[in-house]
């Protein structure tokens, strides 16, 4: 992960078509009919040119796939719609051209310049160009009246990125100080906003180009056109965006049915204005189609797995203790086993609101000491032996052993069961107690600590069952509640008044960390612990932000150095600084590194990766390029 930022940007530009492209070939299935152009009016002068893994496919069936209840449709970064302007490379070690042609960088990192491809479209035949850029630059991202999210690694210097558009393929992004991380954290899962922003529809909804956009609004049932366009735009929720099947895009498939649409299934169809091409000049996808059964959690994908009904799967089934009957049920599912290789900072992080609208739940929870009582409390071992069949080391969120960003301390500290010394540290927090044994706080309540957890993390679950005893022999009320995925965006991701929750990932290696360092800085909404002080960060404006106290603020000012700077020795630099500063402050506690995963792929599905990360920055499998996906 540590390579030179130039090295590190330039990785893997084989991809970005170097290959010489052969004649084309025409997809008369679907320019014979006259509903479409032909293939060469629909592709772009350049278009990108992609080797398929194993071999090159045909176009033609259906990849069967799921979501899992009402919840976060992020997924879908996962599976279909990773198309940035630069992504990452399949072995994450840099980034490449994608839905740019090419783009350069300055010495000090200040200036990246960007070539789209002549002649690319949207799914409806529109074109591409930076006049697409523009409108995301101007009238979404530094509009008066609209808001966005995950935009910070537009700013440096505390001053957002001027934006020079040179002519129709070319522009530039100008920042007042160094920005070493722009082009990865383009790359990043669903951080870019500009290749999701279709002019040429969006418009119609904003008052700038339409003065007729409330009354259009209210036609709707919104109450104006920002509403009306936030919802047709959808950059500022995932959900949102998803549900959205009249949207063009750049994605390889395109809802007809999109999630919510159909309580049973969603359905995505092949882009016939897709932009890429195999070595062979087959418009890529290789897929006609994608279907999503929507199940209702994780017992029933697991049956329609066994049952070889979903072609490629991890998320939510591929648990340890699922292993053994998935791996009994290979030859009848016809299906078999990948690797992922695990790169969250830990396989599960207790987060306590630490900006709780409680005030007297605000301040205990904000006490290091409660937290450090907390975790001695849990037996780590008896988890990973319970849930992970023995695979992994007590650990906290943090980076792993080995990689040059490892600390000790932070990883090990307060990992030891001794609920005699988590009774004593909590005894001089909350020393009184009920009749029952249960700690009072300061107001004479007992101390009750529900955490929110999303139901199909069947992990957690397993996890909090020996967690709770656990919590309830050092005389706290732990409980927990769970919830549709949904309901659990809500509460939790977009709330205040909850007590705790649980989650994952982050990333515990290189670069990946100094991007998703979520348990060492609340930087963004992946903070659940202090959504407030992450608000802070992003939009410190926001009536919804926190002041942080100095110390956290000290790191998210830190946090804003590592960003500013390209240079690879000063980056590891202050990474160590926050790390370290995240082991005094302690905000969280975790359970153990992850050991690596799997998934299952049915056996006829072919230019699959057979070992991939897994996390959702490099959203697996995305990455690996699923539009080269074909079955046999």
């Amino acid at each position: 992960m540590f390579l030179s930022r130039r090295h590190f940007l330039a990785a893997g530009t084989a991809l970005a078509g170097s290959l010489a492209l052969p004649a084309w070939a025409q997809d008369e299935a679907a320019s014979g009919s006259g509903e479409l152009p032909p293939l060469s009016e629909r592709l772009p002068e350049n278009p990108l040119v992609l080797t398929p893994r194993d071999k090159p496919g045909k176009q033609g069936g259906i990849w069967n796939h799921a979501l899992v209840g009402g919840g976060s449709l992020s997924m879908l970064f996962r599976y279909q719609s990773y198309e940035p302007t630069v992504r990452f490379t399949p072995d994450w070690s840099g980034v490449t051209p994608n839905v740019a042609e090419s783009y350069e960088v300055n010495e000090t990192s200040t200036v990246y310049t960007f070539t789209l491809r002549k002649g690319m479209k949207w799914s409806d035949g529109h074109p591409y160009t930076t006049a697409d850029v523009q409108f995301w630059y101007e009238d979404i991202f530094r509009s008066t009246d609209l808001t966005t999210t995950g935009q910070t690694f537009w700013f440096a210097g505390n001053k957002p990125a001027e934006l020079e558009v040179v002519d129709e393929q070319v522009f530039k992004v100008k920042f007042a100080e160094p920005n070493g991380f722009f082009a990865q954290q383009l790359a990043w899962a669903n951080q870019d906003q500009i290749t999701r922003a279709p002019k040429h529809y969006l418009s119609q909804f904003h008052i700038k180009y339409n003065p007729d956009a409330n009354e259009l609004a209210k036609e709707r049932g919104f109450e104006g056109w920002v509403a009306l366009f936030q919802r047709e735009c959808g950059l500022q929720e995932d959900n949102v965006f998803f549900q959205n099947s009249k949207r063009p895009t750049l994605n390889a498939w395109k809802f007809t049915i999109a999630p919510g649409e159909d309580t049973q299934r969603a359905v995505a169809e092949r882009n016939p204005y897709y932009w890429k091409v195999d070595t062979e000049g087959t418009q890529l996808p290789y897929f006609d189609g994608i279907n999503y059964q929507m199940v209702a959690d994780p017992e029933v994908l697991l049956l329609k797995t066994l049952q070889g009904e979903v072609d490629m799967m991890d998320q939510y089934i591929c648990t340890p203790a699922n292993k053994p009957v998935l791996y009994d049920a290979q030859e009848s599912g016809n299906f078999h086993f990948y690797t992922l290789k695990e790169t969250a900072a830990n396989v599960m992080v207790f987060q306590l609101n630490l900006n709780h609208t409680d005030p007297v739940k605000n301040a205990l929870y904000n006490t290091r000491d409660f937290r450090v009582g907390l975790s001695h409390a849990i037996d780590r071992q008896a988890m990973i032996d319970a849930v992970f069949v023995g695979q992994g080391v007590p650990a906290q969120p943090s980076i792993v052993e080995g990689d040059p960003l490892y600390v000790e301390r932070l990883a090990k500290q307060y990992t030891e069961y001794d609920p005699e010394k988590a009774n004593a540290i909590l005894d001089g927090v909350v020393p009184d107690k009920d009749s029952e044994g249960y700690r009072l706080d300061s107001s004479g309540r007992r101390v009750t600590i529900i955490f929110e957890i999303d139901q199909v993390r069947t992990t957690f679950l397993d996890m909090f069952q020996l967690a709770i005893p656990n919590f309830k022999d050092v005389g706290i009320d732990a409980q927990i509640r769970t919830m549709d995925r949904s309901l659990w965006e809500t509460r939790v991701r977009n709330g205040r008044e909850f007590d705790a929750t649980a989650h994952q990932f982050g990333a515990n290696s290189g670069v990946a960390a100094m991007l998703d360092p979520r348990y060492f800085v609340p930087f963004n909404s992946n903070s659940l612990y202090a959504q407030g002080w992450a608000l802070h960060f992003t939009a410190p404006d926001n009536d919804a932000a926190i002041e942080p106290p100095a110390d956290v603020k000290a790191q998210q000012d830190l946090y804003k150095q590592l960003l500013a700077t390209g240079d690879q020795a000063k980056q590891q630099e202050i990474m160590l600084k926050i790390l370290n500063h995240a082991a005094d402050q302690f905000l969280v506690f975790g359970v153990s590194l992850p050991p690596d995963g799997y998934g299952v792929v049915k056996n006829d599905m072919v230019n699959t990766m057979p070992v991939m990360p897994n996390s959702f920055g490099w959203p697996t499998p995305g990455p690996s390029a699923p539009e080269q996906f074909f079955k046999s």
